[in-house]
């Protein structure tokens, strides 16, 4: 199997990448990905010269490039995102150029080449914020800042290729994903590396928002089965089941690196900040028999080791936030 992935050189993509060219060593992997600032050819220097491997630097936006790859391609996995939600707040444009129209232009090079397998690689973010219980993905997509409005616009685009052009299209959505390689933007990573160098830990408002986590190989081996199983026109959830308020996730990790928690410094609350995320797994399990593998602590625990014997790789990103 030949296949496209978007965005392989980011957090999710090149773990993606990784997993596959470790898991399947005939097939062929095409890495996309236009190496913004999130997007880093450190996080796959180890497999970089792998026979099964090619890196092409390049925009998704950019149809004629896209149509070039995707005619090749036996399967699309789009990974390719603006995903920050602070950044889109305070400017939009970028995510509605890269995670709308990028995967208009994606469906477009799909729909023309017949390419067997399409994965529009999503959120939890897109369904809002729930109370009680968790959604399911039959429920509707209610998302709340512009970044998580794209990812739902794009999720319909690429739904209503299916519907209208019978395009073999698959959607995940996960719940927050954690693990190597995440840009330190990111709450897990920042906090980790802040109470490394010693400095505050800015924590939202309360902190008592809460999250569901993933570890980021759980999700890869999700999204791995739901291309080899799933249903097209169908979308899947992919949530770890570890609900924690922030408050208590900011203290675990504090806990883990033996610091104190006077490091955490409560700044001005998001705008918009969605008060719960839940995800309910249980199509994905019964259907297609994916259920997470890693316990949340050692998997956190794994995450800071690896933070800390890494510094080389984040120290130089830390000038960007």
């Amino acid at each position: 199997m030949r296949i496209l992935v978007t965005g392989g050189a980011g957090f999710i993509g090149s773990n993606f990448v990784r997993h596959m060219l470790r898991k399947y060593p005939d097939y062929r992997i095409v890495n996309l990905d236009k190496l913004t600032y999130a997007g880093n050819l450190e996080n796959l220097r180890d497999v970089a010269e792998h026979k099964n491997y090619e890196f092409i630097k390049g925009d998704i936006t950019d149809p004629k490039l896209v149509n070039k790859l995707a005619k090749d391609a036996d399967a699309i996995i789009n990974f390719a995102a603006e995903t920050h939600v602070d950044r889109s707040i305070v400017d939009a444009g970028d995510f509605v150029k890269t995670n709308v129209f990028g995967t208009y232009c994606l469906l477009e090079a799909a729909k023309k080449h017949n390419v067997a397998k399409f994965i529009q690689i999503s959120t939890d973010e897109v369904y809002g914020s729930i109370e009680k219980g968790a959604f399911k993905e039959t429920n509707p997509i209610m998302p709340s800042s512009p970044y998580s409005a794209s990812k739902a616009s794009a999720d319909l685009l690429a739904l209503s290729y299916f519907t209208t052009y019978k395009m073999p299209v698959m959607i995940t959505r996960s719940s927050n994903n954690f693990g190597p390689y995440q840009y330190p933007e990111k709450v897990i990573p920042l906090f980790i590396t802040n109470a490394l160098a010693d400095k505050p830990v800015p924590l939202y408002g309360t902190g008592m928002n809460v999250r569901d986590w993933v570890y980021v190989l759980d999700n890869v081996e999700g999204i791995d089965q739901v291309l080899h199983k799933g249903r097209t026109g169908e979308v899947y959830n992919i949530g770890g089941g570890n609900e924690l308020t922030n408050l208590e996730l900011t203290k675990k990790i504090l806990e883990i690196l033996g610091k104190k928690e006077d490091m955490i410094k409560p700044v001005e609350d998001r705008l918009g900040h969605d008060w719960r995320y839940a995800l309910d797994c249980f199509k994905i399990r019964t259907e297609i028999g994916w259920k997470p593998q890693y316990d949340f602590t050692k998997a956190l625990q794994e995450t800071i080791s690896w933070y800390q014997n890494n510094k080389n790789w984040w120290l130089k990103l830390k000038g960007d936030i």
